[in-house]
């Protein structure tokens, strides 16, 4: 069967109460700009509790759907049947069309579902389930009820139009983006920042990041890796503004004047510092981090804390109790893991601190930054002053 429409449903936002318009609207607008991406023209509008997804001209079914799997607060996704409010003989053909176009085997179990959001329409819903069941039967005698385990659920909403779906295809879950503010996503070239920034993004989270490049020491590849990067992840957050900072300065001053099993968590210190400077100025809320606690020595809980205290917006960690085939498993969900394991060296991997402390104490930390204290202001207004600014999508 041809199908020219999707229903949408969603499961979290109907638990919004007065706001939930509010969800719903952005919901239809991030629908709009996922089907942008693809070949067709869709009209997308809503009804109470549902979304639906109107195709007004030829579109290749796969690509719409794959869209549509890309819009975090969608939980499922329906081929629809739309036909127009007719009386009962017409419909039951149509179910028995429906049921004949969309199902080459008949030898299956069944059962019907009825609502009847239209409270005009003459048949209440039990009595439709009881009539299609019938009608259905009569059309193909291999059938047969199930109304605990069905292997085809046939549903069908009697609205200011009729529609008839059995297949619910999945979401990806979620609240719209574009309802819960903005975050800065500290992002590498590694594998664990892009699926932290997918993760928030999905809690309705936008994002903007921010990568740190260490010329001559990273390539034009590390840097394009990133981009790349942020384009994949852009598939589900929307439209990502990627800030590219130039580290290196900063990293050899580290690299020379603070001690060396010191550099990693001091270098990320100044990370935080520059996240937190750019995510204020862009109207950022929070930082997002895709680290995991005991992964590397700057993970380590006591890290964490000496990290912690250069920030003053919160710090999310949606990765923090994560192992890294868990990590792994979402990258390779997202199709983020096969770029993310090229080759080409961040800036976070060129200066490694051979035995790198484990357990740092904030005033120690402190007082080897005091001997950065000469050259450490101007090294970042200098950074700062590097940045280079691309939207992907």
């Amino acid at each position: 069967m041809e199908f020219k429409s999707f229903l949408i449903k969603y499961a979290e936002i109907g638990t919004k109460g007065k706001n939930r318009y509010v969800f719903e609207d952005i919901l239809c607008k991030n629908i709009r700009s996922a089907m942008k991406r693809i070949d067709g023209r869709f009209l997308v509008r809503k009804e109470y509790g549902r979304i639906f997804v109107d195709c007004t001209e030829e579109y290749d079914f796969d690509e719409a759907v794959n869209a549509l799997q890309h819009v975090f607060g969608i939980v499922g996704i329906c081929p629809v049947l739309v036909v127009p409010n007719m009386p009962w003989d017409a419909l039951a053909n149509e179910i028995i069309r429906f049921m004949d176009e969309s199902y080459e085997r008949k030898d299956v179990t069944f059962k019907v579902n009825c609502r009847r959001i239209n409270k005009e329409y003459p048949m209440h819903s039990m009595d439709v389930n009881i009539e299609a069941g019938a009608v259905l039967l009569d059309a193909f005698p291999e059938l047969k009820v199930d109304v605990h385990k069905p292997e085809v659920m046939i549903n069908i909403e009697l609205r200011d139009q009729i529609y008839i779906y059995s297949v619910r295809l999945p979401g990806p879950g979620g609240l719209p983006v574009g309802t819960n503010g903005k975050g800065m996503l500290l992002l590498s070239g590694g594998i664990d920042s892009p699926v932290a920034g997918y993760l928030v993004s999905k809690r309705g989270v936008n994002l903007e990041a921010v990568y740190f490049d260490a010329p001559p020491h990273t390539s034009p590849q590390a840097k394009q890796k990133v981009v790349d990067l942020a384009r994949l992840v852009s598939k589900y957050a929307g439209a990502v503004t990627l800030h590219i900072i130039h580290f290196t300065d900063i990293q050899e001053a580290i690299y020379h004047k603070c001690p060396e099993d010191e550099i990693t968590i001091i270098m990320r210190r100044y990370m935080m510092r520059i996240a937190q400077i750019l995510a204020e100025k862009n109207d950022c809320q929070a930082l997002i981090t895709g680290e995991s606690i005991g992964q590397v020595a700057s993970q380590t809980i006591f890290s964490l804390q000496v990290t912690n205290a250069v920030c003053t917006d919160p710090v999310f960690r949606p990765c923090i109790g994560m192992d890294k085939q868990e990590i792994v498993d979402i990258a390779e969900k997202i199709h983020t893991y096969e770029t993310s394991i090229l080759p080409y060296e961040d800036c976070c991997t060129t200066f490694v601190a051979r035995h790198p402390v484990t357990k740092p104490k904030l005033k120690d930390i402190e007082a080897s930054e005091a001997l950065l204290a000469e050259d450490i202001d101007d090294l970042m207004k200098q950074a700062l002053a590097t940045e280079e600014i691309i939207t992907v999508w």
